[in-house]
């Protein structure tokens, strides 16, 4: 399985995929359809019949059942497509590590680029293993790719193993999941799952059924504009107060300080002349009540600094994005227990874990199809330095094949 995953996720991230969060079409970028082509060829060419691209670059594809038992339930498994807009993801160039032995690895297109054991410890974990990186000036792209030829990969050996049981699995590819769009406008009926997985997560062995409950706020601020010269008295520049705003955020609750089961606030983005501003944030907690204690100090904090002039005017405007997937798992234990099993029998020592962050799961769920997050062994997302292990890659695959045999056997 290990050569056939490597040659696909190899295959995969030479597509430039990025999603674009400026765009309001969907999928925000058509180049993630290119591949979604790609996709749909090679799951035609597997067996995979009803395999297709819809208008919004979702593909939808089914491995019919083998069983002869009614009462399993239709699995989906899903990945998503899109690149993080966060680093280039154009022209990447994978390199492979052959049999690593260990130490840091200094990228070939980019010097400047090493990942340091000191930072990335599991590497201890990869010895012998073939780790993936890019060069160095793009991403890697395994974020989600990795998670895509996996579930290829089990396709595959499904299709070419019939005498194996397991009940009716859809397969499930998003668009612009990084940008919190993955799952707007997939089609749950025609999806017909019970459930599903996402194939989204980091290290080999673990499977996460909680999420980061996530809104963003937005703080519109209206000054007084006035010619430089005349200004006295009478100038409220806008610039001055978005960045007083800032300013006074609370460095124990920014990302750069926070970890666990902290949450924090965090400013995406700042635009403004000195008539009006614009602040973005997004606010994230694994708790509803986390997150509206801290959109209240926001919004107190916006209060204080205005105060300060008389003249301007704010308006504070929260969206919500996703909520803690936890709160629907729970209801379905089965989900994360039969995960747990699985990951055992692929040969690893299962660990449950909590996400700082959202997947297209947490969306799902919340929509009616409760979804839980397999690991797809990718590290360092979104970054230069993001890599993978073949075997990784090559266990996840294992996962999906025991999780599908699970619950045909439980059913």
């Amino acid at each position: 399985m290990a050569d056939s995953v490597t040659d696909r996720f190899l295959r995969y991230v030479v597509f430039d995929t990025q999603s674009d969060a400026k765009s309001p079409s969907q999928p925000s970028t058509m180049k993630q359809k290119d591949l979604g082509r790609l996709l749909v060829e090679e799951m035609l060419a597997i067996g995979i019949t009803d395999a297709h691209l819809d208008e919004h670059g979702y593909i939808y594809g089914t491995i019919p059942a083998t069983t002869s038992k009614n009462n399993v339930p239709v699995i989906c498994f899903c990945a998503h497509m899109d690149t993080a807009p966060d680093f280039s993801g154009t022209n990447v160039k994978p390199q492979i590590v052959k049999n690593y032995q260990g130490g840091d690895i200094q990228l070939t297109g980019d010097k400047s680029q090493v990942i340091r054991v000191s930072e990335h410890p599991v590497l201890k974990d990869q010895i012998g293993n073939d780790i993936i990186t890019s060069d160095g000036t793009t991403l890697l792209g395994a974020d989600d790719k990795a998670g895509i030829a996996e579930i290829m990969s089990a396709a595959e050996f499904f299709i070419n193993n019939p005498d194996v049981r397991h009940g009716a699995i859809r397969i499930l590819f998003t668009t612009d999941e990084e940008i919190g769009r993955g799952v707007d406008k997939v089609d749950l009926a025609k999806l017909g799952a019970d459930f599903g997985y996402t194939l989204d997560g980091e290290t080999a062995g673990t499977i996460e059924d909680e999420t980061f409950s996530a809104d963003a706020v937005e703080i519109a601020i209206k000054g007084v504009a006035m010619h430089p010269g005349f200004a006295y008295g009478k100038m409220e520049n806008a610039i001055k107060i978005a960045g007083g705003i800032v300013a006074r955020l609370p460095k124990e609750m920014t990302p750069e300080t926070t970890k666990g089961r902290d949450g924090f606030i965090h400013p995406t983005g700042m635009t403004g002349v000195m008539e009006k501003a614009n602040l973005s944030f997004i606010i994230r907690d694994f708790t509803e009540e986390g997150l509206k204690t801290k959109e209240t100090l926001l919004e107190e904090i916006t209060r204080q600094v205005i105060a300060d002039y008389p003249g301007s005017t704010y308006t504070f405007t929260v969206k919500e994005q996703y909520r803690n997937m936890k709160v629907v798992l729970d209801q379905h234990p089965g989900i994360v227990d039969y995960a747990v099993e699985a990951i055992s029998r692929a040969g690893m020592t299962p660990v449950r874990g909590s996400i700082r962050g959202g997947t297209d799961g947490s969306r799902l769920s919340f929509m009616g199809l409760p979804c839980a997050n397999l690991f797809a062994g990718g590290h360092a997302f979104h970054s230069p330095l993001e890599f993978v292990s073949s075997q990784d890659m090559e266990l996840a695959v294992k996962t999906v094949v025991e999780l599908a045999k699970l619950w045909e056997e439980r059913a």
